[in-house]
């Protein structure tokens, strides 16, 4: 049987919940942050640390800062850092507040619909996923791997374009 949630495939053969890049995105620069807790990053830096799109990040980080999750120092020495501790933060909020919906299937046109047990299955199967989400939050994340994520995100140098011929 092929789900999907948030317009991705999901197989139960596979064992795989697929979120959106967004929430992906969302989550990854949380966890740079709380990596960090001492000390400013900027947008640019994160983007380098894990290879993505500044431009994807910029809207990410600015929907995070309205929630509340980071802070923006603006300036020329600013960046920004979370808006509250990382032992605060459930991963559950973040992915309810960042994925679009948790429909797994569309049971709104189907013709069964009222007379269909599936819904329910599925109902509770992602009350159960997200059960499990709310169980932890950002500190446990990177509990006990600061220092290996620290290493990791050390911020690089921006690719060099090739020279003009």
């Amino acid at each position: 049987m092929l789900l999907m949630l948030a317009g991705r495939r999901v197989s139960g053969l596979e064992n795989e919940v697929k979120l959106t890049r967004y929430t992906d995105y969302a989550l990854r620069v949380l966890m740079h942050l709380a990596a960090k807790p001492d000390r400013l990053s900027s947008i640019r830096d994160i983007a380098l640390s894990y290879g993505i799109s500044q431009n994807h990040l910029m809207k990410v980080v600015h929907d995070l800062r309205k929630e509340g999750y980071v802070a923006a120092v603006r300036g020329r020495t600013g960046g920004v850092r979370l808006g509250r501790p990382a032992s605060e933060i459930i991963v559950g909020d973040v992915v309810r507040h960042t994925e679009e919906g948790f429909d797994l299937v569309d049971c709104g046109s189907c013709l069964i619909a009222r007379a269909c047990g599936l819904t329910g299955v599925l109902n509770e199967a992602t009350a159960a996923f997200l059960a499990v989400l709310d169980r932890y939050t950002l500190a446990d994340l990177v509990q006990d791997r600061s220092e290996a994520l620290r290493a990791l995100f050390m911020p690089r140098s921006a690719p060099q374009a090739a020279p003009l011929t």
